[in-house]
Parts: structure tokens; sequence; C-alpha cells
């Protein structure tokens, strides 16, 4: 059976253009029929997946607004967005400072709205089950500015116990593949596991402690990474949560020590924040097109009703927020709408 969110799922993996118009609420209805126009959302292709059912179910009230969905990562459309290309910008991260300068210098004002949930999921083939968990010393080890050049899980070993890691890891190709720096989940991956904390210790430049080997193989498709998770026994890399339960017995999911113990990613821990690489996804949507556009305007009304942000937002495999956090973002959206 084809599910809504495989559906979705799949429309990460390419360009997703449809049709679609709402109004607003905070109830489940997609809205009423008769606006026009057009919306182009660009950015994280972790947040892809919800922008693009949320417009695919808009699209059953009101075909007449053409709405475009692609994910070529945070970092790009933010760039698309602060060049005033694009109406929302998906982002697994919040807006960093250059790309707040940028939308200042291009007179873009936004506002910023907290939609969902997820966690980074570090995983492995099935077949290695030397490697049950990793705290973050492992994981600068492995995936640090100092691995580079390390071919196998071994060669991690002595810089693992150096900063605080257990090691212990297997004499075995290490095979990586993981986001770019053109993802946002990249740049939450290396904040959230502490590598520049432990980079700026070892004695790394702060400009250049905020980066992971450059020897790895990178890129923006998850599929491309689940894909090469299955294809080496001795893989290793990470996406967003929804992408690696999508992917079923093709990868392990590998727990995270982020001091308290080892804990698995799933609804729960990454929803109680006891999960280390935990993070929120966002919207960012242009205020003044906003002003421009009645359609523009029912479709982020959409996004932030129940249905999208509860049903939806679990079809595809994230986690909703708590009723307060819903509601703080909709008391953003109604300040500045």
């Amino acid at each position: 059976m084809v599910t809504r969110r495989k559906l979705a799922i799949a429309a990460a993996f390419a360009a997703f253009a449809l049709a679609a118009a709402a109004c607003g609420g905070g109830g489940g209805d997609a809205g009423a029929a008769g606006l026009e126009g057009s919306i182009v959302v660009s950015g994280s292709s972790t947040v892809e997946p919800i922008s693009a059912l949320v417009a695919e179910i808009f699209n059953e009230t009101n075909p007449a607004v053409a709405i475009t969905v692609d994910g070529p990562g945070t970092g790009d459309g933010f760039e698309l967005f602060c060049n005033g290309e694009t109406e929302i910008s998906d982002a697994s991260r919040p807006i960093e400072q250059e790309e707040i300068d940028a939308c200042e210098a291009n007179g873009i004002q936004y506002t910023e709205l907290e939609v969902a949930f997820d966690g980074i999921t570090v995983m492995t083939n099935p077949e290695n089950t030397a490697v049950e968990c990793l705290n973050n010393g492992d994981l600068y080890a492995l995936f640090g500015p100092e691995s580079e050049g390390f071919s196998t899980w071994s060669d991690a070993n002595a810089l693992a116990q150096t900063v605080g890691g257990n090691g212990n890891f297997p004499d075995e190709p290490l095979d990586i593949t993981a986001p770019g720096e053109e993802s946002g989940t990249y740049d939450a991956f290396i904040e959230l596991s502490g590598i520049p904390d432990i980079a700026i210790e070892q004695g790394i430049p702060e400009d250049e402690s905020e980066a992971l080997r450059q020897d790895y193989t990178s890129s923006p498709n998850d599929n491309v990474i689940i894909q090469a998770m299955a294809g080496s026994p001795s893989s290793l890399g990470f996406v967003g949560f929804a992408f690696a339960e999508e992917a079923g017995d093709q990868v392990r999911e590998i727990g995270v020590d982020g001091g308290g113990g080892c804990v698995s990613p799933s609804d729960e821990t990454i929803s109680d924040g006891s999960y280390p690489l935990s993070r929120s996804l966002y919207i960012y949507v242009n205020n003044e097109k906003v002003g421009q556009s009645e359609a523009l305007r029912a479709y982020v009304d959409y996004y932030l009703t129940d249905e999208a942000l509860n049903e939806l937002v679990s079809e595809v495999g994230y986690i909703p927020l708590p009723t307060e956090r819903i509601e703080a973002t909709r008391g953003v959206w109604a300040e500045a709408a």
C-alpha cells in the first residue's frame, strides 16, 4: 500500500510541483476554493516532505494555486530566499548570521515558524553489529576535522580515547556517506554532537572547528545516503530520523550517548529531548510577499492547523510539537500576518 507518507518522502528526491490553495485557521479545513497565484518553497530536504504533503492536501480543496516544493538544502534555500526568489524557505536549523545579513542587505523581512521536531539519526549497515553506541568523543573521532585520512574504523580508536570517546572500533573499512555543507542537517549535526567544542580543546582554530572531515562522500540526497548504508557492510552516515525510519531494515540505527547514557532515536526520545541529536524544524516566510498574496497567507495558515502540525507531520515520520509550542508558533504568525 502506498501511503501519503511514502509519497511525501519520495517527493524529497525530486522537484515537487503541484497546484494548491487554502485559507487558514486552527482546525482541519484546507480552505475554501477561489484563490489563485503561485508559491515557491525551497530549502531543507528534511522539511520538504512536510511542506510537500501540506501542499498536496491544500490542493484537494483549492487547485488554482501552483506550489513548487523542492529541497536543495537549507543553505541553498536561504540563498534563494534572501535573494527574493522564494516565498518560503524550509530549514532544518535556525537561520545563521551570514544569511540574516544577506536578507537584510536585500530588504527581505521574514517570520520564523517552528513546525516540528526531528532527530538526526546516525546509522550503519545492519551487518555492522560491532558498533552499538557512539558518544560525542566517538563522533568527533569518526567525523571531525582531525579524522581526515582515517580509512578504517580502527584508525579512529586512539583519537576517540584522547577526546573522551570509547573507541574499540573494528578494523574494517570506514565508508562514510552523509550530508554536505549545503545541508542544514550537516550544520545541526556539528552543533548537536559538540564537535566544535572538542575541536577547540584539541587546538583546532575556531574558524576551522565547525566543520567535518573533508574526505567523505557527501550528498544532498537522503536517498543516496540510505543506499550507501545498504551498499557497504561497514558504512557510516547520518540523515533525518524520518528517512532512516523509512529505510527500515536497509540500515541499522546507532544510539548516541550525550553524557547521560546511550539513547536511541524514537518519537518519544526526540519529543522529550532525551535523544542528544534532537532538533527543531522551521519554515521562514517572506513578510512582504504575504502582504501581496492571499494564497501564500492561506497556505501558511493551513500549515499551522491541527491537521497539518499533528496528522501530516506524523504521516511523514516527524514528531509533532507539544501544544504549547504549537500555540507559540501560531502566536508568532498571528502577530506577523
